[in-house]
């Protein structure tokens, strides 16, 4: 198996862990690290019964950003609601001390961005440098460094109204300190038995009714894809879920391998070949093997949960 696996470098949708790689500056891990220490590799969900994505049951940007920051120790301070006016004015006095960490906000408002001009409900994260009277300026983990948009579309954007797990708009974290002195490998191993809380299904988040995750997400997706997918799904798939989950999964692969885990390495690198496999057959429309990769995958969870505990124990959350 490991003759097969490498880790990968290049471009992908890791707005927010490339954002905090970029915030925390030379004293970052790599935003691998970082995506592995938000928890979201850790399970699949089927969110309401129609929207599948490849992280963890109950799982979302906002619980993994504040998990990654305290796991490598460090705290900042968060900020969100009010006017856009008030927004502004407090983010543009929090980028006289340093980056912003903006997000999450809407990816198709980004003006400068091809292809924007609709709000879709398409989540994002930036770093804000500056803002002016009249533009802000932001690096864009996607692929612009120095952007720069006016200042009320770029309010328009943040305040993300279509994003399902935004509870108040204008959201921000800034003043990042280190409070601790936490190796990568360290955090790593303190994160894992949220990873397995993860995997087991959490009980102390809110999900929308309908909701299912890991084997029961990744079988009911199947029978989905049978039934005729939704275009809208299919294209947020072949745009973005199945290409960032194989990519987590890789890198989750590549982190229990750095903590010695092999057995459970083994499995999250057959996950990221299963997961990734799955971009060829959605566009080019053959959903006999889309269905059969989504069955695959189905009893990879609790099997990865399993070799986890056997190296581990029961987790303790």
């Amino acid at each position: 198996m490991r003759g097969m696996f490498a880790s990968y470098v290049g471009s992908g949708p890791y707005c927010y862990a490339n954002s905090l790689a970029m915030v925390m500056g030379g004293e970052a891990p790599p935003p691998a690290v970082i995506e592995v220490l938000t928890g979201s590799p850790y399970g699949m969900q089927l969110i309401g019964g129609r929207l599948p994505l490849f992280d963890a049951f109950g799982w979302d940007p906002e619980i993994g950003v504040d998990a990654a920051i305290g796991l490598l120790g460090w705290e900042c301070e968060r900020a969100d609601g009010g006017t856009a006016a008030a927004a502004l004015d407090r983010l543009r006095r929090a980028c006289q001390d340093g980056p912003v960490l903006a997000g999450p906000l809407e990816l198709g408002l980004l003006s400068y961005q091809p292809g924007s001009g609709k709000a879709v409900g398409a989540d994002h994260y930036v770093v804000v440098l500056k803002v002016g009277d009249d533009t802000v300026l932001v690096h864009d983990p996607q692929g612009y460094p120095y952007a720069t948009l006016p200042v009320d579309a770029f309010a328009e954007a943040w305040r993300g109204d279509l994003i399902p797990y935004l509870e108040r708009p204008f959201r921000m974290r800034h003043g990042f300190t280190r409070r601790e002195q936490v190796g990568p490998e360290e955090a790593l191993g303190r994160s894992l038995p949220t990873g397995l809380a993860w995997l087991a299904g959490r009980k102390d988040v809110d999900v929308p009714p309908g909701t299912l995750g890991q084997a029961e997400a990744a079988e009911r997706t199947a029978e989905l894809v049978e039934e005729g997918l939704d275009p809208e799904i299919r294209a947020l798939w072949q745009a973005f879920a199945v290409r960032v989950g194989a990519r987590r999964l890789n890198d989750l692969s590549a982190c229990l391998s750095l903590l010695g885990l092999d057995a459970g390495a083994a499995v999250a690198a057959e996950q990221a070949r299963i997961v990734g496999g799955l971009q060829g057959p959605l566009v080019s429309g053959d959903d006999v093997a889309l269905a059969a990769g989504l069955r695959r995958l189905a009893p990879t969870y609790e099997r990865l949960r399993g070799v986890l505990i056997a190296d581990l124990g029961t987790p303790q959350v």
